[in-house]
Order: C-alpha cells, then sequence, then structure tokens
C-alpha cells in the first residue's frame, strides 16, 4: 500500500476506535489531514469545538492563525500534515487523561512512521511534552531537536498567541524559522534568537 491508503487504514481505526471514554462524548474524530509527502507535520493538542464538529484540525480561530503563519512562510495546508496528539474532543476541552493518552498514541506514531518529515512542529506545552522529556516550553520553543528518529521543533500554541501579543510575536518569530529548520540550514539544538529574560514568565502559555 502507499502512503495514502496506509493513512487512510489509520484514519479507519480511529473512526472505529472505543478504547477510551472519548469515543461517546465526541461528535467526529479527527485523525488528521494534508499532504503525505508533507517535509513538516503539526501536532497540536486535542480538537476543540469547531474540529470536533467538522471533523478537520484547527478549523477554529486557533486554525484562522495557523493559516496565516503558513502563509507567511509561504506553506499551505496542503503542503504540510496537521494532526493531534488525542484524535477525540475531551469534554469541555479539559486535558486528556492518562489513559486517552495511551488509548491514542499508537495512532499518531503509526502515522509519523507513514509520513517520516523531516520535522515534526509541536504546537503548545501539552504536544511538545508528548515528545520531549522535562520540556518547557518558554526555554524550549524554536530550538529544533533530535527525539529518536525525529526532528522535533516546539512552538507555542496559535490559542495562547490569541490570548497574548507577547506570545504572538515570539509564535511569528519561531513560524519564520520553519523552514530553514526543514533545509537543514538551523540544526539541531541551535539556539533561538535573542530570546528576552521575560519570556520565562510565558510558561503559563500552552
Amino acid at each position: 500500500m502507499d502512503k495514502r491508503e496506509l493513512l487512510a487504514q489509520i484514519e479507519k481505526q480511529v473512526g472505529r476506535c472505543k478504547e477510551c471514554r472519548l469515543y461517546r462524548t465526541r461528535n467526529k474524530p479527527v485523525p488528521g489531514v494534508g499532504s503525505t509527502d508533507a517535509k513538516a507535520v503539526f501536532v497540536g493538542e486535542a480538537p476543540g469545538a469547531s474540529e470536533d464538529e467538522r471533523g478537520v484540525p484547527f478549523c477554529g480561530r486557533a486554525g484562522d492563525l495557523l493559516d496565516e503563519l503558513l502563509d507567511a512562510t509561504h506553506f499551505k495546508r496542503s503542503d504540510v500534515w496537521i494532526g493531534n496528539v488525542i484524535k477525540c474532543r475531551p469534554p469541555d476541552n479539559r486535558q486528556p487523561m492518562v489513559d486517552e493518552l495511551r488509548s491514542c498514541k499508537p495512532y499518531l506514531e503509526e502515522q509519523l512512521k507513514v509520513l517520516n518529515p523531516k520535522v515534526i512542529v509541536t504546537l503548545g506545552k501539552f504536544a511538545m511534552d508528548h515528545f520531549v522529556k522535562n520540556g518547557q516550553i518558554s526555554r524550549d520553543h524554536g530550538v529544533p531537536k533530535v527525539v529518536g528518529s525525529y526532528i522535533i521543533y516546539p512552538i507555542y500554541h496559535p490559542a495562547a498567541a490569541l490570548r497574548s501579543t507577547q506570545v504572538l510575536m515570539i509564535l511569528r518569530r519561531d513560524f519564520l524559522r520553519i523552514p530553514k529548520v526543514i533545509s537543514g540550514e538551523i540544526k539541531p539544538e541551535d539556539q533561538a534568537p535573542s530570546k528576552k529574560k521575560d519570556e520565562k514568565q510565558l510558561l503559563m502559555f500552552s
């Protein structure tokens, strides 16, 4: 099977999944969407209300900002792949529970094996924590890291940027570095430019 067929197979498995309680309250599962040849994969936390309604990741206000940021780096959604650590919306947008994470983990792992991207861009602290042990988003954003066979590039979540102009400024700067991370011009553990001391106060944002 080719990549498209393999991803479609995983999508069907997600649609049938009853491994955790979230299937009871979801409207539509959100397995992920995008190019099978994506060099960059974007991974967020979990679907929100808009995503749960449409079955498409990042289609609310945070998704509008993500599209704007992609456009600024001359990407389109069709050029990348976008998904979440959790495939079904947790009720009231609460944080996913440990057993829910355990149930969803194999789906994302299999998707990444099929896609084999050059860079995984994690959106927010929760998604970063899925890949990076002992990470701090205020410290680690904008710095690519080698984790296993992947290059992980943590950045702030667009939803956090909608709540803070300071986070938005940082997110825009980090986003513009993504093409250089993909090309290898910015290598893992290269320091992000001009980090300010007051960024330490932004750990609360995800």
